[in-house]
């Protein structure tokens, strides 16, 4: 089964625990069964592997994210990289020419597009199979996934089959309707749109080139910048009579907002709080390594993170992003496909962060034209390499490093360090990256 995940959105309406390179797919709060915590992209990836451990998965996200998925989910992820966030439809067409010529998928091969993020069980991938397996059949050009809907929402595509059967020929597909108009769909036997769909590749591919002009899929990554922003709903599936679904009964939970994210976690309390007696329906997410003391609320979130605190009633929650658009500051946590930083301190000409690097891994080797850095090593070992030298380092070690000078460091255990960056003009566009000689 051939599998393109959609990853994308800023996740504004997750903050503070979410920035412009965290969107609430990387956010840790579903516990396994170990006590440990994974993300919607992760626990996905994870379901996906035990319902068809020989799937192929390609995720489609922006340049933005391929640090943190490959941080997540490990470098061997198949990754189809936007340039810029252009919608779904620009998205899934790239993803299809990745397929074609950067995997060599064969254009007849069913594929499967679906959104990383939802909360479902594993009937949700077995309903994938199912899909992949109805579009090999050629009774239709697209199959979608129907959820029965539970009230008349604006937020969805609504699907109108002609009968009640498991799998179904389509009749009507609408685009978020208004409530009114949803209702009435509804009433004459809608389902939701989960943004699933199935179908072969070549028809992917046909539609890419029907709307964008572009030979392969270096050109059009090349001209992604020009592409309109639309979305795969209405560039294709409104345009498309020739339609099938498949009715999906299973749980499923579109986790967008702190009411809904919050109504899918285990336990009220992650990271260190204490709720007193008179709490009711609370849920504290601290990321921080300070407590927090609720009490006495009822119906609230409290989020603490570097980026910020937010404590909202849980239903106003819902209407965050608006405020959160005000909010201009740097981002203060960031995870990279070597580990994770975070920042902590930010003065006019200088700023101290906390570096994190996994074992076996290493930074871009790199140097910066307008900035000093010096790095303390506070625990772990590894080896640090500035402009060709090499030197075994450990906790309490210091290193100084000039600007334009060339460095990096390895881990060889976990390795965490204090970087302090020393400039007039700090910047993350300050940095430029060299090969480094193996």
């Amino acid at each position: 089964m051939n599998i393109i995940l959609l990853s994308g959105g800023s996740g504004k309406r997750l903050w503070p625990l979410s920035n412009d390179v965290r969107s609430k797919q990387f956010i840790k709060i579903f516990q396994k069964e170990d006590g440990e915590y994974e993300s919607m992209v992760q626990r996905v990836y994870r379901q996906i592997r035990r319902v068809d451990s020989s799937a192929v998965v390609t995720i489609a996200t922006s340049r933005a994210q391929v640090s943190a998925i490959h941080n997540q989910l490990g470098e061997e992820a198949f990754v189809s990289v936007e340039p810029c966030r252009r919608d779904t439809f620009p998205a899934i067409a790239l993803a299809s020419l990745y397929l074609k010529d950067v995997r060599n998928v064969e254009e007849n091969e069913p594929v499967v597009v679906c959104p990383v993020d939802p909360y479902v069980d594993d009937s949700y991938f077995d309903t994938l199979k199912e899909l992949s397996i109805q579009v090999e059949k050629d009774e239709a050009n697209l199959v979608l996934m129907g959820i029965e809907p539970t009230y008349p929402s604006e937020k969805y595509g609504y699907i109108i089959p002609v009968d009640r059967k498991k799998i179904s020929s389509v009749n009507t597909f609408k685009e978020k309707p208004d409530e009114k108009t949803a209702g009435e769909y509804i009433s004459r036997g809608a389902l939701w749109n989960g943004g699933v769909f199935a179908c072969r590749l070549r028809y992917l591919l046909d539609k890419a080139h029907e709307l964008i002009d572009f030979t392969d899929y270096a050109d059009l990554f090349a001209k992604y910048d020009t592409l309109p922003k639309i979305s795969f709903d209405y560039a294709v599936v409104e345009k498309e009579s020739d339609i099938q679904v498949v009715r999906y009964d299973g749980e499923w939970k579109d986790l967008g907002t702190w009411n809904t994210l919050t109504e899918a976690m285990t336990e009220p309390v992650i990271g260190d709080a204490v709720l007193n007696d008179a709490c009711e329906n609370v849920s504290v997410i601290n990321e921080l390594n300070v407590p927090v003391v609720c009490m006495g609320l009822k119906d609230v979130v409290v989020s603490v993170s570097a980026e910020g605190v937010l404590v909202s009633d849980k239903e106003q929650s819902s209407y965050i992003k608006p405020y959160v658009d005000k909010i201009e500051q740097q981002i203060m946590f960031a995870e990279k496909s070597w580990g994770s930083f975070r920042v902590l301190d930010v003065e006019e000409e200088g700023m101290t962060i906390k570096v994190t690097l996994n074992p076996g891994h290493r930074m871009n080797y790199h140097s910066h034209l307008r900035r000093d850095e010096i790095w303390n090593v506070i625990s772990g070992e590894g080896v640090v390499l500035v402009d060709g030298m090499e030197q075994n380092v450990k906790a309490g070690d210091v290193i100084t490093m000039q600007a334009g000078c060339r460095h990096t460091v390895s881990a060889v255990t976990e390795l965490k360090l204090i970087e302090v960056q020393l400039g007039k003009e700090i910047s993350v566009h300050d940095k430029q990256k060299f090969e480094l000689d193996n």
